[in-house]
């Protein structure tokens, strides 16, 4: 691959308690979220910078970009989305990144730091015989989805966070006519459950995201009872 041929945007917002991953509140306060995903976010950037032969950039709401780029550091782009919203997001990252040259395009969510580099790979391998590419989720999601040109109308941001996204996104695709490939089915962190498993893996293979498995392993240990908020390890 060359360097200037493949591009990855995480999806991202700035670290702020209440602002992000809220379905977690039935096992953790606002401020034990937001520690917990600066940790995903920093372990999904260094998952990122690990890949070789790949540009790394952030997409965000456009208030965040001054914070996300503080944490990114250099080396790091920072994009303002056009719109609100993660359809708005998805959006601009194939206008944004496709006109400025970029042949193949993955956006891949914040809280998926634990997944192998060999499946963002292959999703920038699958680029090179189909117009799409998807990571699906087990709850009917998706973690990633890649192009290699915009698409106009492919998001539907009234389908985003429910169980209908992948199946809305592929029945957009068809309609425009664009082939699509899936790769390895994945897991996000939304939910409790999500989360207690990947404290489980993480306790076996710390080393595949380490500042979120830290962060685990220090909230269950300060945590007198653990299992009172909900979250099992």
């Amino acid at each position: 691959m060359q360097v200037s041929d493949c591009t990855l945007v995480i999806m991202a917002k700035a670290v702020r308690a209440g602002a992000e991953k809220t379905r977690l509140a039935a096992c953790l306060p606002a401020h034990a979220i937001a520690g917990l995903y600066r940790c995903l976010l920093e372990d999904t950037m260094a998952l990122a910078r690990s890949l070789d032969s790949v540009e790394t950039a952030i997409m965000s709401p456009a208030a965040d970009v001054e914070d996300l780029s503080r944490m990114a550091g250099d080396g790091m782009q920072v994009v303002a989305q056009n719109g609100d919203g993660l359809a708005a997001g998805l959006a601009s990252v194939f206008e944004h990144f496709s006109t400025a040259g970029r042949q193949r395009i993955v956006a891949f969510n914040s809280d998926s730091p634990h997944l192998p580099s060999s499946v963002l790979r292959l999703a920038f391998d699958a680029l090179g015989s189909c117009d799409l590419v998807v990571g699906p989720t087990h709850d009917g999601g998706y973690y990633l989805v890649g192009a290699k040109a915009a698409h106009p109308g492919l998001f539907a941001a009234s389908a985003m966070g429910t169980a209908s996204a992948l199946k809305t996104l592929l029945a957009r695709a068809h309609a425009l006519g664009l082939s699509v490939r899936s790769i390895d089915e994945f897991y996000d962190i939304d939910l409790p459950a999500d989360l207690t498993r990947l404290a489980e893996e993480l306790q076996l293979a710390p080393e595949c995201a380490p500042r979120t498995a830290r962060w685990l392993a220090e909230w269950t240990r300060t945590t007198a009872q653990p299992q009172s908020n909900g979250l099992k390890l």
